[in-house]
């Protein structure tokens, strides 16, 4: 991949697993890491430091309480320059599933008191209301997000102009999410192509 720096997560069997790579041009130390997170400490071409939490949060209900708890915590001041992104593993609103079984209120239960200690707030994303499908079409179809950013305010002072771009899903069930912390890239344009998904 050309990528200068890596740390790993080892998975647990056959299950879980991380990887964060950066480049030469990001400072980055690893703070705290276990098998759902990886907490650094960031600077981009030597400006101002800011926390970067990446997470692969639990699927299993019994166990998202625990991370949830853990997470909290890595916010040791309130006022720090936070970040908190990646697959949070649950819909928070009936807006963001689409098929299946109905939206629970109580699977969102831990996710909105992680959110009520640390004041951490959603950026603005583009590109698609959905970041997760299960690849079958018609009735069977479902899509939700699942994956997302969010950040302090402190933060979002430090990058006014920061937007979440989510991209057209490649070899997985996830789409990808890309941060732009500075200035929102211009796009080439794109020849019109129809995708048979949609008609779901």
């Amino acid at each position: 991949m050309k990528i200068d720096n890596a740390f790993y997560v080892e998975p647990d069997g056959i299950t879980g697993g991380l990887a964060l790579w950066w480049s030469n041009d990001v400072k980055l130390s690893i703070l705290h890491y276990d098998n759902n997170f990886i907490d650094t400490k960031i600077s981009i071409n030597g400006e101002a430091e800011w926390y970067g939490t990446f997470i692969y949060a639990p699927s299993y209900t019994e166990d998202k309480q625990k991370f949830w708890e853990t997470l909290a915590p890595l916010q040791n001041d309130v006022n720090a320059k936070w970040c908190v992104l990646g697959n949070f593993n649950g819909v928070v609103s009936p807006e963001e599933k689409y098929g299946g079984n109905p939206f629970d209120h109580n699977s969102a239960k831990w996710y909105y008191e992680f959110l009520d200690q640390t004041y951490l707030m959603e950026i603005p994303s583009s590109g698609g209301s959905f970041t997760w499908l299960n690849q079958r079409s018609n009735e069977e179809g479902i899509l939700e997000k699942l994956d997302r950013v969010l950040s302090s305010l402190e933060w979002n002072f430090l990058f006014p102009k920061a937007i979440s771009i989510i991209e057209v899903v490649v070899a997985s069930d996830h789409s990808p999410i890309i941060l732009l912390v500075n200035e929102v890239a211009k796009k080439a344009k794109k020849e019109f192509k129809f995708e048979s998904g949609w008609l779901m």
